[in-house]
């Protein structure tokens, strides 16, 4: 599903509306190549006032806010398209912000699952990587936690966007991080 709030763009891109300029037509063309990635797209348009989602990713991607889950963030360093006169006219980055509902499963799911309910994968080569790899694991109030063998120490296991999230603050922080590597993977646990 794909919402924009100019009628001109989503018209001509449904096919309703004629494009005459030659920018418009190696964008649509971009964009049918596109299409091809997805099971079906709709178009739609719709008012400016009535598209906050529209205007809450825009305003996360002109403040560099922290991206919240479920949204996909992808920096444009190039124009989508190749014109001789204009190229040097773009800016060098863009941000482009997507929401994408996510279809990764949690890594900790099959761990938890186990150890509340002993459920096992099908596969028996992944049913004993399983077993073996949650001996380092326990449930505490309902989060699943890493245990050290050296320190005893519990560590909390997050969801891949969170931890992404977390090494990303630790990386830029303020004016971003100068720490050598050792001491950044620690900062980092």
């Amino acid at each position: 599903m794909v919402y924009r709030d100019s009628a001109l763009v989503i018209n001509q891109l449904k096919k309703d509306w004629s494009y005459s300029s030659e920018k418009m037509d190696a964008y649509c063309a971009e964009i049918r190549k596109l299409e091809g990635k997805f099971y079906g797209i709709e178009y739609h348009h719709m008012v400016r006032d009535q598209n906050q989602p529209a205007n809450q990713l825009s305003k996360i991607s002109s403040s560099h806010a922290v991206v919240p889950p479920g949204v996909f963030v992808q920096d444009l360093l190039v124009p989508s398209i190749k014109e001789e006169k204009e190229v040097e006219e773009f800016p060098p980055a863009k941000q482009l912000v997507l929401a994408v509902p996510s279809l990764v499963v949690d890594w900790r799911e099959q761990f938890i699952k186990y150890l509340t309910n002993s459920l096992v994968p099908t596969d028996k080569t992944d049913t004993e990587h399983l077993i073996h790899q949650s001996n380092h694991y326990v449930l505490v109030d309902g989060n699943l936690m890493r245990t050290s063998a050296k320190e005893g120490i519990l560590q909390k296991c997050v969801p891949q966007d969170e931890g992404v999230k977390l090494l990303h603050e630790i990386h830029s922080g303020s004016c971003g991080n100068h720490a050598a590597s050792r001491n950044l993977v620690s900062k980092a646990f």
